[in-house]
Parts: C-alpha cells; structure tokens; sequence
C-alpha cells in the first residue's frame, strides 16, 4: 500500500524555530517544569473516508479520556485536549525530554455529507477514533439497468404504438 505524504519544504524551519523558542525559554528564568507544562503541540491525525463514514485517527498517548473533549458546533469538530507533566520523577535532572506536554486543539470542517447527529468517539490504546456517519442522500446508490424488452414496452406505451 502506497502513502503519499504532503511535502513541506519548510518543516525543517519548523523544528529549528521549535529549538530555539526552547532554548531562549530554557535560558530566561522557566524552570524546566514550567517550560514543559506549558508548550502546545498538535497531536498527528489520520483522515479517511469509505462510502458510510468519515473516520478521523488521532494519536494521543498517555492523555486519559477524561482530558479529551470533543465538540461539534456549526459544521466543525473540535478535539481538544491536555498531556501532563509527570510530576512524580524523584530526579529533576532531566538529561532528554523530547515528548511534549501541554495543551491542544485540533479542529476540522465538515463536509455537508456529514450527518452530525451520529457522531461515535473511541479511546483505545492512545489513538482517538472518531467516526462521522455520512447522511443517508450522500450515500452512493446502486441503479439497477433495464435490459431489452421491458424498456421497448415501455417505449410503446409513451408513443401510443402497439407492441
């Protein structure tokens, strides 16, 4: 199976402005609990849609559900949510910290084909699964094709010709 991923030229300016935004914070007076607990991050999200649903996966280890908060209002779903510093390491020497913690909000617009009233979430193993039924009129349908003599009957009866 073949991904395609979006390329960003640049995400490298990204990570580079993340480093330093972390190093000037580190060096003007946050101490180190205060600078983890209070960055933003967004969480990665799968997107995918079949003919009944659009389902949205959203990475979220170590947040529990009650952290999590999902909100639909006027075509737009919003998750939002919160990691936690860990405060219960005896050690402050902390010689790597690459996970971030704080808050999030990821939001998304529907499309109309979206019913809003049959919205599923589930929480299982640190991914958020959020299913978005599709409404009823946007679901493709199967148009059965009429093959030869019924449709030339038909045809008869509109000019008034006997068959």
């Amino acid at each position: 199976m073949t991904v395609l991923t979006r390329w960003d030229p640049f995400r490298e300016f990204t990570t580079l402005q993340d480093r330093m935004n972390r190093l000037f914070r580190e060096s003007f007076g946050d101490t180190r609990e205060e600078a983890l607990t209070t960055s933003v991050f967004a969480p990665p999200v799968d997107v995918y849609e079949d003919e009944h649903n659009v389902t949205l996966k959203i990475e979220v280890p170590g947040i529990d559900e009650k952290d999590i908060d999902v909100r639909v209002e006027n075509n737009t779903l919003t998750v939002h949510g919160e990691r936690k510093f860990e405060k219960e390491e005896k050690e402050e020497n902390f010689r790597r910290v690459e996970r971030q913690y704080g808050s999030f909000t990821r939001t998304f617009t529907l499309p109309n084909t979206v019913d809003t009233d049959s919205i599923e979430a589930q929480y299982d193993k640190g991914v958020l699964k959020i299913q978005l039924a599709k409404k009823a009129e946007a679901k493709p349908k199967q148009i059965k094709i009429n093959v030869g003599k019924a449709l030339e009957g038909k045809e008869a009866k509109s000019t008034g010709k006997a068959a």
